[in-house]
């Protein structure tokens, strides 16, 4: 195999893969070998037909399609590793040269990694983020401990409030008339979540158990049910039952049975340090996000079109992948959100620029400030690993080769690159809008 290297203009090149024409023979060869079985030629039982005579009937190219297909990946993937240019895109592949008795030649494509002009990366000014817990947030947290540990009672002495929990019988009608799938008996309804149609739960605010109310609604303009959409009706329904939350006290039985803590001074003290712990890591990624932010607005970098489109493609394939792994196929997603492939891609293609340059200015200023991986952060990194698998490192180390490691140097490289334009940033306290 033979290569040439023709650089393109906005960080793109050409890559011109010249095949041996004995290469590209054998080829042709192992595919008419697989397919012979499936061409039928009168005269020769199944299987059994010359190459030549196929070719000769059906044409002489009969297998270079199939041919190039095998040949490319892997010729295309030493130009990838002799090229010693840093590829940032998947190829566009054309053909060039695709004869018997010559060499198969084709070209391929690719963008590179541009070039990036680092303006100031120290000192930048960032917003100061606040990793203070303030007594309101503390009470917060265990109000929503409270909240989930709160039982339902039956209440037989008052009306329905907002936040209880009801059973009701409920019929509704359209001029008069009772409309199907407008009944329920023995219905579960919680006052306040927003589960049916705008204005129906309000309405049952005040209604007195097991006697009947009227509920006067409209049918939003876009509702499900076309024939009902936009319509005025009246629900005639009963509450047979209403259920209220009842919180436990806030003592030192609650906090024993919430959590480890015997006092509800030590609980209390606990949620604080575990807030703590949160918000100063939450504060410690905005600030890194914003020093970030800052170093890509000062740089200048011109993003290959190939480039930002390959990202956007594998961060498509990555959300398809979640949701598959979560039961749901692309095709019900894209149907239940009424989206389209393109139109995703398109939403995605902010986010992939934005990722792209961080990547890239991170990169360029660990090169700037000699900043690199050690084997200890290296080691580190494969035990981090081994956990997440529950495997040995070791094992872990085994199944890495000098491109898998290289990769993973670089991406700890990038993250100490992170820390150090936060951790020269200069902060200022955030102005009052």
């Amino acid at each position: 195999m033979s290569l040439q290297v023709e650089k393109l203009e906005k960080s793109m090149a050409k890559l011109t893969i010249e095949v041996s024409a004995e290469e590209f023979e054998k080829a042709v060869d192992t595919v008419y070998k697989r397919q012979r079985n499936r061409i039928q030629i009168p005269g020769f039982r199944k299987g059994k037909a010359p190459r030549k005579m196929i070719e000769n009937m059906y044409g002489a190219g009969i297998f270079y399609e199939d041919a190039a297909n095998a040949i490319i990946p892997d010729a295309y993937e030493k130009a990838y590793e002799e090229c010693g240019e840093e590829i940032t895109s998947s190829p566009e592949i054309d053909v060039v040269q695709i004869e018997s008795g010559k060499p198969f030649i084709f070209t391929a494509v690719v963008a590179l990694k541009p070039e990036v002009k680092l303006g100031d990366y120290k000192g930048v000014e960032i917003d100061k983020f606040s990793a203070e817990v303030t007594e309101e947030e503390v009470n917060a947290e265990i109000d929503r401990e409270r909240d989930n540990s709160a039982r339902m009672v039956s209440v037989e002495d008052r009306p329905v409030q907002d936040g209880d929990m009801t059973e009701l019988d409920f019929e509704g009608f359209v001029d008069g008339v009772a409309f199907e799938g407008g009944k329920g008996e023995n219905y579960p309804l919680t006052i306040g979540s927003g589960a049916f149609i705008p204005g129906f739960e309000e309405q049952l605010i005040g209604a007195e158990l097991n006697k009947e109310v009227e509920v006067n609604v409209t049918f939003p303009e876009d509702y499900n049910a076309e024939h009902l959409a936009g319509k005025d009706a009246v629900f005639k329904c009963t509450v047979k039952e209403i259920k209220a939350k009842e919180l436990p006290e806030l003592d030192d039985e609650f906090a024993s049975e919430v959590s480890e803590y015997d006092t509800l001074e030590e609980y209390k003290a606990n949620v604080r340090k575990g807030l703590e712990e949160k918000k100063a890591k939450q504060a410690k990624e905005e600030k890194e996000d914003a020093a970030m932010a800052a170093v890509v607005e000062n740089a200048k970098i011109e993003i290959p079109e190939a480039m930002l489109t390959t990202e956007q493609r594998q961060m498509y394939d990555q959300f398809a992948q979640r949701i598959t792994m979560q039961g749901i196929q692309m095709e019900q997603y894209m149907q239940m959100t009424g989206s389209t492939k393109e139109g995703m891609l398109e939403q995605l293609k902010p986010q992939a620029e934005r990722k792209i340059k961080s990547r890239l200015c991170m990169e360029a200023v660990a090169k700037a400030e000699n900043i690199t991986a050690s084997e200890e952060e290296y080691e580190e990194e494969m035990k981090v690993m081994a956990d997440a698998y529950q495997i040995e490192a070791d094992k872990v180390k085994e199944m890495m080769g000098e491109k898998e490691k290289k990769s993973i140097m670089a991406d700890i490289a990038v993250r100490k690159a992170i820390e150090f334009v936060a951790e020269n940033a200069v902060e200022k306290e955030k102005t009052e809008e």
